[in-house]
């Protein structure tokens, strides 16, 4: 599977264990006719690796330990080429979506959210780099999709979480508590921190370690409004998405009934944006890696 990753804002050194697996996996890039150029970071599933192909030239691969590998994933789709991340976005501080075209992309992204919680499943690792925008040649219209669910389970409210899942910046409050029960609102927290940064380009809290991380929310009440924010219905939805109580946060259905997306302006932004989305897209496409993402699941 290969696909953009940058899985984790806090990068580690690999120790020596994972020096001599990453060793063995230059092997296996070179039979695959990639040249391997550094190692990215590891995941519950496999590792990551920056590469070149001769084809579409700097590209990440991700390989996965075939113990964890399911070969229905790779059924479930054709090879699709022209991904780009939401994070490839999100860290351009020089470049700020129009207000019409962030909203038409969260609607896309929340309906997306809401399809996959109504299956009773909860993602656990939602961030910019698991949504991928793919613009179909031709076709005019850009699709956002949620992917990577390495650590998608059914949502089980009688079991407590012992193991940490998800990306720090992107963890609920609740998620840093002693044996915590997750809940879908979990990633609806962290869709609220997804959009946030892609309107800021920067996190509303980012310590260096989830000891850190953990110490800082439980210093907070809320998340403050950013200067960057100057729609109020935009802000609303957001601190709605960003409510430290589950119980009150927002679930992804009442996130879509919200004014910023059902008012009359807002529904005719929506729709009249898909073109102009498209270009920007290929826009930044132009000017980025390529990536190629082998077989997932992906809810629109």
């Amino acid at each position: 599977m290969k696909k953009q990753d940058s899985n984790s804002e806090i990068q580690q050194q690999p120790n020596l264990e994972q020096k001599i697996a990453f060793v063995d996996y230059e092997e296996i890039l070179r039979q695959q006719d990639l040249v391997p150029i550094r190692p990215l970071g590891r995941g519950a599933f496999g590792s990551v690796y920056e590469a070149y192909d001769r084809k579409f030239g700097i590209v990440a691969v991700k390989i996965i330990k075939k113990e964890k590998f399911d070969i229905r994933e790779l059924e479930a789709s054709e090879i699709i080429h022209n991904f780009m991340t939401l994070n490839i976005i999100a860290k351009q501080s020089q470049f700020s979506l129009p207000s019409c075209i962030l909203r038409a992309l969260m609607n896309q992204i929340l309906e997306g959210m809401r399809v996959f919680h109504s299956a009773d499943l909860v993602h656990r690792d939602i961030k910019c780099d698991n949504i991928l925008l793919h613009s179909p040649p031709g076709s005019g219209l850009v699709y956002a999709k949620i992917s990577d669910f390495g650590f998608a389970k059914k949502v089980d409210l009688t079991n407590k979480q012992t193991q940490q899942a998800g990306t720090v910046p992107f963890m609920s409050p609740e998620q840093f508590l002693d044996n915590p029960i997750i809940t879908k609102k979990v990633d609806i927290y962290a869709l609220g921190i997804t959009f946030y940064k892609l309107i800021t380009h920067k996190y509303p809290v980012n310590e260096r370690n989830f000891k850190e991380q953990r110490k800082k929310m439980s210093q907070l009440k809320c998340i403050k409004r950013p200067s960057e924010i100057k729609d109020n219905l935009l802000w609303d939805l957001l601190s709605n998405m960003l409510e430290f109580d589950p119980n009150k946060r927002f679930s992804a259905a009442q996130a879509l009934k919200h004014p910023y997306f059902t008012s009359p302006e807002a529904l005719a932004d929506i729709s009249k944006e898909q073109e102009k989305l498209t270009n920007q897209v290929g826009v930044i496409n132009s000017q980025h890696i390529v990536t190629k993402t082998f077989g997932s699941n992906f809810y629109k």
